[in-house]
Order: structure tokens, then C-alpha cells, then sequence
């Protein structure tokens, strides 16, 4: 009886924790729907021109509808309307580019395989049913191997790929099926009229409502990126700089700045190259009917991409263990902030060069970049205690590396002697004494010379092993003692370092852009226009400010 109550309080608990569990969730679902919706508005929010394009579609597909929905076009056309609803899912895409790559290579991939097959119906339409069969068969073997083959070429692969498997799966479609089907040639012919509708429907839609360029996403990418590393290395420096610790809320937003900005150019590689591929396809459209030169933004990410690199090992310099104290970092910090501000106006300029489609300044690289590199050069070497790269700081370290070695050839001295008198003394007390037999009675008569001779090595080897530790320590010693005075400015070392290694790394980034703009016919620098792009200024030796309007 006890068992069965026992039972039934059991399922009771589980009947009631259920109900709690199912009670929860109802609660937490108007949370989970707001939270969707949250994120809904925030795809359309981040890039409007996402809704639009959704809207692009549902018009779309809503026109090409109309090919089954009213009854004239229906009776005209057939069933083969459904080919057009599906033209229009599979082509449309975001951008313009996109759209003409896939439209046009489903369109004449359709058009020259529907016109070869139409070719081999045309050859063997009157000739018996076995030479019939082995034609077809022959020519889907051979044209099916070669259209794999050529997909493997790297040009083909990129740009023709699609048009390529639209080829394909047409030729064999129309080629196996006009065997067994007699009116084959006319659904194909339906066919390829629906799906020409479909890819005209896409193309007006894309290309004049609302058309977005991958030309100008790329285009405006480029200047982005430039930007971004700006406010990158702005950031890094200012938090390397600081007085204090942030707290982890501002320590948090400096990281998703740094982060950030140099992110999106380490991994624009793909993104670039499909901008660049589907920014040939598309038509000229600007003012001035300018055609440019996409695979040159192409190169300049890749040196951006190798710049990049430099500020993730900036960054790095903030992460690592062992850091420079920061009253040492504040002997540096001037020279510092206006090497990195001067880095930060050419990243800015060239940023404004690209996205006003105008010349770079003149005066891009000006005389304060090169001021700023040499007092870093003095400050550097104003501490020669500190680095280990001066001559002073040589005879210096030789001085107290000397005065640690005499100290440390005292303490062996000692060591050893002490050893040696212990040993001296252990051996005298074994030889001096009794005669031979007391000693033979006193080890007793089953112990030899020889197992003596044995533990007197022994003993020897030990005392040689214990003098070699003591040497290993004292000479450590003097390692750490040694690099005691430079070890702290190592961190700093490592990050100015980087600095110069970015003014280096700056040239290339400067000239790729001077070559698109030349390519590309950017006008020229008017500098009365042109100050209200850009302004960067550094009020203060330790204050950088990157300002952008």
C-alpha cells in the first residue's frame, strides 16, 4: 500500500514539473517572437537596399505568374510557364552584375544547346532507329566529356560555370528525349521561350528598378577598409597609451573597434574577387562612362590585406603577458601618438581619395611623417639603459655583467673549496687509523677492496654532479641579472617596431591607389574641395584625434 502512494505522489511531482516546464516556455515565447522580429529589423536596417530587393522578387514572380493566371497567356504558352517562374528564382540575384552573370549564361546555355540538339535531330532524322540510337548515344558521351573537361579551366570555372551546367543538362534533355518523344522539338522550343521571358522579367527588374552595383559595393568597400584600419590603429595606440585601466565595458567597445576594423580586411579576399567578377558583367553606368579597372581593387586588398597584418600584430602587442610598465610607456608616448596620428592622415586620404574618385593630395606623405619617425629615433635613444642596441648600454651591461661574474667566480670558489676540504676530510678518515685487519674486521669479512674502490667513485661522481648544479645556477643568475634592465622595454620595443614597419608597409598602399586613380581617370585634387573631406588633426603630442565628416 505504501509503495502504491509512494508511486502515485511520483507521478504527481512529474505531472506538476511538466506542467511548469510547458508553463515556462508560453511565458518565454512573446520573448522569443520579439526577439525574431528584433533581428528582422535589424538585416533591413543594417542594408535597406535588402528590402528592397526582396520586394524586386515578389514583383517579379508575381508578373511571371500572370503567365498561368490569365487565361490568354496560358493557352499560348501551356504548361511550360512553370520554366519561367523557375528562371526567375534561380537568376535574379542582389546585384545587377549577379544577375546579368546568371541570366545570360542560363540564356545562352539554353540557346546553343537547344540548337546543337536541334543539329543532331536534323543529322540523323532519317536514318534507321539503330544508327539513330548510337548517334545520340555517341554525341551525349562526347559532348558530356568535354563540357567536364572545360569546366575545370580556372577561366571558365569562373565566369562560364553556370552556363556551362544550364548547357549541359539542355543538350541531354532534348537529345535522349527526342528518341522516344516525336513533339520533343516543340516543347523545347516553348521552353526556351518561357525561359527567355523569365531572364527579360530579371533583367529590367535589376536593372532598372532600384539597380544595386557590385561595381560601387566594391568601390565603397575599398574605401571602407582604408578606413577602418585608420580607426584600428587610432584605437590601439590610445589604449597602449593609457593612464589607467579601462573598465570592461569601455575596455570591451576599444576591443570591438580594433577588432573590427581590421577584420573586414582579412577576410575580404572572396568578397573582393566576386565583386570584382560580377562588376565586369555589368554595363557602364557612371557620369561619365568611365568602365574601371575592378580587378585593380582586386590588387589594392591584397596589399591592404598584407597592411593588415601589421595591425593584428599591433593589437597583439596589447595581449601578451609580459608588458611594459606603463610610467616606462609614458617616456615614449608623444613621439608614439604622432607617428601613429601622421599613419592614420595617410590612411584617411587615401580613404577620401578613393571615395571621391579623386587624385591623392600632393602632400600626402608630408615632412611630419618623417619628423614624427626621427623623434621616435631620438626617444629610443635617449634611454640607452633601456635597450640593449646602443654602445653606452654595451659597456654598461659588460660593467655589470663583470661585477655579477666576480661575484658569482667568489661563490664557486667557495663552493668548491668547500667541497674539496669535505672530500679531503672523508679520505683521511678512511686512510689514517687502525691497521689494516681492525679495518678488515670493522666492514667485515665479506666486504672487498674493490666495492670500497666502488663507493669511493661514487661518492666522487656526486660531489662533481652537485658542483655542476651549482654552477648552472650562479651562471642563470647572471642571465636574469643581466636582462633585468633591458627586459621591460622589450614589450615597447616590439611595438614600435611595428610602427615603422607600417610607415614602410604605407608606400605600397600608396601607390596602388595613385595607379587605380590614374587607371580609372579619377579627376584631379582640388585642394579648396577637398579639405572638407578629410580632417585629421593632432591637437596635442598625446592626444590623437582621427575626425572624419
Amino acid at each position: 500500500m505504501s509503495n502504491r502512494v509512494h508511486e502515485r505522489s511520483m507521478e504527481m511531482d512529474e505531472e506538476g514539473s511538466t506542467k511548469m516546464k510547458m508553463k515556462t516556455k508560453v511565458l518565454e515565447l512573446p520573448k522569443k517572437i520579439k526577439k525574431i522580429l528584433k533581428n528582422l529589423w535589424k538585416v533591413g536596417k543594417d542594408d535597406p537596399r535588402r528590402v528592397k530587393h526582396a520586394l524586386k522578387v515578389g514583383v517579379s514572380l508575381t508578373l511571371v505568374s500572370l503567365l498561368y493566371l490569365m487565361e490568354p497567356l496560358f493557352k499560348g504558352i501551356g504548361n511550360s510557364a512553370i520554366w519561367a517562374v523557375m528562371t526567375v528564382v534561380v537568376v535574379l540575384e542582389f546585384s545587377v552584375g549577379a544577375t546579368l552573370c546568371k541570366g545570360l549564361n542560363r540564356g545562352l546555355g539554353t540557346l546553343i544547346a537547344g540548337s546543337l540538339a536541334f543539329f543532331i535531330e536534323f543529322v540523323v532524322n532519317d536514318s534507321g532507329k539503330v544508327f539513330r540510337a548510337i548517334f545520340i548515344g555517341a554525341s551525349v558521351f562526347i559532348v558530356g566529356a568535354l563540357i567536364t573537361y572545360l569546366r575545370f579551366i580556372p577561366y571558365i570555372k569562373k565566369n562560364y560555370d553556370y552556363g556551362m551546367l544550364i548547357f549541359l543538362l539542355t543538350f541531354n534533355l532534348i537529345t535522349v528525349s527526342s528518341y522516344r518523344v516525336d513533339t520533343v522539338i516543340k516543347i523545347a522550343h516553348e521552353r526556351f521561350y518561357t525561359i527567355a521571358m523569365g531572364v527579360g522579367i530579371c533583367l529590367l527588374m535589376s536593372l532598372l528598378v532600384f539597380p544595386i552595383w557590385s561595381g560601387e559595393d566594391l568601390h565603397k568597400s575599398t574605401a571602407a577598409k582604408l578606413q577602418g584600419l585608420s580607426s584600428s590603429i587610432e584605437a590601439c595606440v590610445n589604449e597602449y597609451f593609457e593612464e589607467e585601466e579601462k573598465e570592461n565595458e569601455t575596455s570591451d567597445l576599444s576591443e570591438d573597434t580594433i577588432y573590427n576594423g581590421y577584420k573586414t580586411v582579412l577576410d575580404s579576399k572572396s568578397t573582393d574577387e566576386a565583386l570584382a567578377m560580377y562588376a565586369s558583367w555589368e554595363p557602364r553606368h557612371t557620369r561619365h562612362c568611365h568602365r574601371y579597372p575592378w580587378k585593380h581593387y582586386v590588387k589594392i586588398g591584397s596589399v591592404l590585406r598584407q597592411f593588415g597584418y601589421t595591425v593584428v600584430a599591433l593589437h597583439g602587442c596589447l595581449k601578451t603577458e609580459i608588458q611594459t610598465p606603463r610610467p616606462l610607456r609614458g617616456l615614449f608616448k608623444d613621439p608614439c601618438v604622432r607617428l601613429a596620428g601622421e599613419i592614420c592622415k595617410v590612411l584617411s586620404e587615401l580613404a577620401a581619395s578613393i571615395r571621391n574618385r579623386r587624385h591623392c593630395s600632393p602632400e600626402i606623405l608630408s615632412d611630419s611623417l618623417q619628423v614624427a619617425l626621427q623623434d621616435l629615433n631620438i626617444a629610443i635613444k635617449s634611454q640607452p639603459k633601456l635597450f640593449l642596441g646602443s654602445d653606452q648600454n654595451g659597456s654598461v651591461s659588460q660593467g655589470n655583467s663583470g661585477r655579477h661574474t666576480t661575484n658569482v667566480s667568489k661563490h664557486i670558489n667557495k663552493d668548491t673549496n668547500d667541497a674539496a676540504s669535505h672530500q679531503t676530510g672523508t679520505r683521511l678518515d678512511q686512510n689514517t687509523g687502525t691497521p689494516r685487519g681492525e679495518r678488515m674486521s670493522r666492514f667485515g669479512p665479506n666486504v672487498s677492496f674493490s666495492r670500497l674502490r666502488a663507493d669511493t667513485l661514487e661518492r666522487r661522481s656526486a660531489a662533481a654532479t652537485s658542483q655542476r648544479k651549482i654552477l648552472r645556477q650562479q651562471l642563470s643568475m647572471i642571465v636574469v641579472m643581466t636582462s633585468l634592465e633591458f627586459s621591460e622595454a622589450l614589450p615597447f620595443a616590439a611595438f614600435a617596431s611595428i610602427l615603422v614597419e607600417m610607415v614602410a608597409r604605407l608606400d605600397n598602399v600608396i601607390d596602388e591607389v595613385e595607379e587605380l586613380g590614374t587607371i580609372a581617370c579619377f579627376k584631379e585634387y582640388d585642394n579648396s574641395v577637398d579639405k572638407k573631406d578629410v580632417e585629421v588633426r593632432v591637437e596635442k603630442p598625446s592626444d590623437l584625434v582621427v575626425g572624419i565628416e
